[in-house]
């Protein structure tokens, strides 16, 4: 396999964890690579979107099967009881702003609890992850 497909996959895999499981840096793995000028920038771009929206959507999922056992007192952080306010009063475009470092995966996690509709919530996660890595890797090219 060529280095600069196992870098991509890198990418993805950085953007899914930062997504997920762990606090993680896949802008700065994005803009080091942007700023390179050794890789294909909508490679680049596609890699980090998406990785980054299926761990967006990992953590709708969990929210979704989290709903189905827990009352919110008992389960959700302060954050996410918050963050779970929000998306009940504001509605699915808050999803967009799942980019946001800290309440983004808050965001998601409360989308999915709510059970708000998987594709639309999909696309509109997705859409703003790819604003933001559209101006992060223009900022670094």
């Amino acid at each position: 396999m060529q280095q600069a497909t196992v870098d991509l996959w890198e990418l993805f895999l950085s953007a899914f964890i930062s997504s997920t499981i762990a606090p993680g840096g896949s802008e700065a793995v994005l803009a080091y690579m942007a700023s390179t000028g050794s890789y294909r920038i909508e490679n680049l771009i596609v890699a980090a979107t998406v990785g980054n929206t299926l761990g967006a959507m990992t953590t709708w999922g969990l929210g979704m099967l989290a709903a189905r056992k827990y009352p919110v007192a008992t389960l959700l952080s302060a954050e996410k009881q918050k963050a779970l306010v929000t998306v009940k009063t504001r509605g699915l475009w808050t999803l967009f702003f799942s980019w946001l470092p800290v309440v983004g995966d808050a965001l998601c996690f409360a989308g999915g609890w709510l059970r708000l509709p998987l594709f639309s919530a999909f696309l509109i996660i997705m859409f703003g992850k790819l604003c933001r890595y559209l101006v992060i890797a223009w900022l670094f090219i």
